[in-house]
């Protein structure tokens, strides 16, 4: 196994490029995590794993990869986009999906800029058996570290998919999807009484909600109840809230 010892080594400037440049994510379709369960995860998925690079020691009870390097702990941390990991940092291919099988269940996503909140969802969806994730534009991005640790691993099985406002309407027709807007206004209704099965429902962000351009779009509006003062819930909170309603018609 190589021993890198060098900051100016080419594995090491190629994984600090793929951190920080989303267009590089995009171009190879290689995103770089960290720490041994989402290595883990990324193998029990099927994923294809490129590199590993492991912080002094090789750790775990895992099979070969096409590279490995052993990095010491001054230069792991230089190579690591998140602070304090414990290693292994990897790179892997991320699946790729079209709307081919989008399913009967979709959870939208527009303007929710935080990788946490992205990352949550995408896990939420994957324990409910959510069909598909629709980011729109202004979303953080799913390539992105902090949003691929904060899935768990949710990010190798869950199908997502990006598309612009525009395109989100001939998306859902095409489907027979209905399209919900989560939305606090008093045309909604308690989202206890909507039907949400073949259906595609939109969260915006906690400040700013969803874009009136996207309200003007959905057949109707529906809103979690609550009985405290609080004005909202996150967003992450919100969408499995949403998504554990989508899912209770098909649980009987």
């Amino acid at each position: 196994m190589e021993i890198i010892k060098s900051r100016q080594n080419r594995r090491i400037q190629t994984v600090r490029e793929l951190a920080r440049d989303a267009e590089l994510r995009r171009k190879t379709g290689l995103c770089v995590c960290d720490g041994e369960k989402l290595l883990a995860e990324a193998l029990r998925s099927g994923a294809e794993v490129e590199s590993v690079l492991w912080k002094e020691n090789r750790t775990g009870d895992f099979p070969a990869f096409p590279y490995e390097a052993l990095l010491t702990e001054a230069l792991f941390d230089y190579a690591s986009p998140l602070k304090n990991s414990p290693g292994p940092l990897f790179t892997v291919r991320l699946p790729q999906f079209d709307g081919a099988g989008a399913g009967e269940s979709v959870l939208v996503l527009e303007g929710v800029q935080d990788p946490g909140n992205v990352g949550t969802v995408l896990r939420t969806a994957d324990a409910f058996g959510i069909d598909s994730v629709v980011l729109l534009d202004g979303c953080a991005d799913v390539t992105a570290p902090k949003t691929v640790r904060s899935t768990m691993g949710a990010i190798f099985r869950q199908r997502v998919l990006q598309m612009s406002r525009e395109e989100l309407l001939p998306f859902c027709r095409g489907r027979g999807l209905k399209l919900y807007a989560a939305a606090l206004t008093g045309r909604a209704v308690d989202v206890r009484e909507v039907p949400l099965r073949n259906a595609a429902v939109c969260v915006g962000s906690e400040g700013r909600g969803l874009s009136r351009e996207l309200l003007d779009l959905c057949d109707g509006e529906v809103i979690i109840p609550m009985r405290g003062a609080a004005e909202s819930l996150n967003a992450a909170v919100a969408a499995a809230i949403l998504m554990w309603e989508m899912c209770r018609g098909e649980r009987g």
